[in-house]
């Protein structure tokens, strides 16, 4: 089994911070300590299409620290060093991953302990720009799911897909709203029709309540912007605010299920 697969046994807390914003060492390890399953790590970007406004100004805060692809790197591999059993998930956009050929970017994930890959602007159409480069090392192509995903296009999506689909609940940007439980429910069950791998819904999930709600359907919650602007608020203190949140959060979505 993966580290991913492994995660996904029983409803799993998948949280993202973006690299850069901050201590990103010592907030990730809030993250675990918290009981976060699987980490998501934002390579900041100049043009974000999918991030709402915590993770764009957690992008600039990033990028004004001159935070590059190598460090990023680094970050991933010291993470790995201190947490051998968490996955560990880059989330970014198609410049920085393929600028300097897709062989070079799976190879420094594979190097670095990197488990998967969502990449937001390469649809599946052309997945040769980035697919096939990461299944030969081994590194799972996480792609993304939304409420406009129909059934014509959905065997396109699944296609070449590893690791887990990520159900984007909104149409529209990450922070600012949540779907009905009802309509979460409905798409869940249309994903899990069409494929065996596990199901993580994420867009707007920002309380307990709401994470024990979703992981009563869904194999994990995806939670973000509620996390970057904790970064935001706290700054050096974030730490202990993030173990706080994630804490609340795993507990919500570890319970959700139990009678």
């Amino acid at each position: 089994m993966t580290r991913i697969s492994t995660a996904f046994a029983s409803p799993a807390l998948v949280c993202f911070l973006t690299a850069g914003d901050g201590d990103t060492a010592a907030n990730l390890d809030a993250l675990v300590e918290g009981g976060a399953d699987v980490i998501e790590l934002g390579m900041p970007f100049t043009d974000p299409m999918a991030d709402g406004p915590a993770i764009q100004k957690a992008n600039l805060r990033a990028l004004a620290k001159r935070t590059t692809t190598a460090d990023i790197f680094a970050l991933a591999e010291q993470f790995r060093l201190r947490h051998p059993h968490v996955p560990l998930i880059l989330m970014g956009y198609a410049n920085p991953m393929i600028r300097r050929g897709p062989e070079w970017f799976a190879d420094e994930c594979a190097k670095a302990g990197v488990d998967g890959v969502i990449c937001v602007d390469i649809p599946p159409e052309e997945d040769e720009a980035l697919g096939p480069a990461l299944r030969a090392k081994g590194i799972a192509p996480i792609r993304l799911a939304t409420p406009t995903t129909d059934a014509k296009r959905l065997p396109q999506v699944l296609n070449g897909s590893d690791g887990f689909v990520y159900y984007v609940s909104v149409a529209g940007i990450t922070g600012l709203q949540q779907a009905a439980t009802a309509s979460i429910e409905d798409a869940v069950a249309k994903l899990k029709a069409a494929t065996d791998l596990p199901i993580a819904v994420g867009f707007g999930v920002r309380t307990p309540e709401q994470a024990s709600a979703i992981a009563k359907v869904a194999d994990g919650v995806v939670v973000g912007s509620a996390l970057v602007e904790l970064v935001e608020q706290h700054g050096a203190n974030a730490p202990a605010a993030l173990r706080e949140l994630t804490s609340a959060l795993a507990n919500a979505v570890h319970s959700a299920r139990t009678p």
